[in-house]
């Protein structure tokens, strides 16, 4: 028997592979085709995302990079992250005294720099004075994810708020009927995509008498979500050529924060 690897800091603990595994296991344990530990597979995959490593450069000591790749294909296909997402959600929710879904919802995008893997699809963003992609990203008040989808940098806020409340609904069963946003999102335009879907739009608006950093109410959530983002290099910039694949590695890592978070829950629950 080989001797166990020494553990990189992105790997799975035990409890956080306790919660995730029955979502990840697409096939039984003791199944033929397997020639690699699910949970090494899935360290792999965080580890690529945790240290911005790109897929060839996978260490020695983990499954080999294609494995890795072909089987968060696979997990993100059959949507075992979306599930994971969604019951991590009901559960923090419910632990903090909230109901299971969300009444309310706060929108904001995210401008990420493009990468010569990702220039050919990229928009600019004049008011960043960025090339390269924004993410939508919906968020409920403690910051737990409902949506997200991306498009060239040079796309209009408004314009995506259509999609976005849809996406909000899908994922909460109707139940949202307020989103916070920014003044990015103001005029009759985004007004009325959201309301076509139940949804009321409330502009939180910067105090103009004041100056340096403002912690707006509500619009410090979803802030707070972008921000820890970041603690994954993969997702510091675009470096993939399908503007998919980069809403899928920023739902992996959303999971994988939330799950630290509600392990620490399990004792209590």
């Amino acid at each position: 028997m080989m001797d166990p690897r020494k553990s990189y800091p992105s790997d799975v603990c035990d409890e956080e592979w306790a919660l995730v595994a029955p979502y990840l296991s697409l096939l039984p344990e003791e199944s033929g085709q397997r020639t690699h530990r699910l949970r090494e597979v899935f360290n792999g995959l965080r580890y690529s995302v945790r240290s911005g490593a790109a897929w060839r450069l996978m260490p020695n000591d983990l499954p080999p990079w294609a494995v890795v790749y072909q089987q968060a294909g696979r997990w993100l296909r059959a949507g075992c992250f979306e599930a994971l997402a969604e019951d991590m959600r009901t559960l923090l929710r419910l632990a903090e005294g909230r109901t299971a879904q969300p009444t309310a919802a706060i929108i904001d995008s995210r401008t990420l720099r493009s990468t010569p893997e990702s220039g050919a699809r990229a928009g600019y963003d004049g008011a960043k004075r960025k090339k390269g992609f924004k993410l939508h990203l919906a968020v409920d008040t403690l910051g737990l994810f409902l949506a997200m989808h991306v498009t060239p940098a040079n796309a209009d806020d408004r314009a995506e708020v259509g999609r976005r409340a849809k996406a909000i609904q899908a994922a909460t069963d109707e139940k949202v009927e307020l989103a916070f946003v920014d003044q990015g999102y103001t005029g009759e335009k985004a007004a009325k995509a959201a309301k076509e879907h139940g949804i009321q739009l409330q502009v939180i608006k910067l105090d103009e008498a004041k100056r340096g950093f403002i912690l707006l109410p509500r619009r410090w959530v979803v802030e707070r979500s972008f921000a820890w983002a970041t603690r994954f290099r993969r997702l510091v910039k675009d470096y993939k050529r399908c503007a998919q694949t980069l809403a899928d590695l920023h739902l992996v890592a959303f999971v994988c924060l939330r799950a630290a978070k509600a392990i620490q829950l399990a004792p209590s629950s």
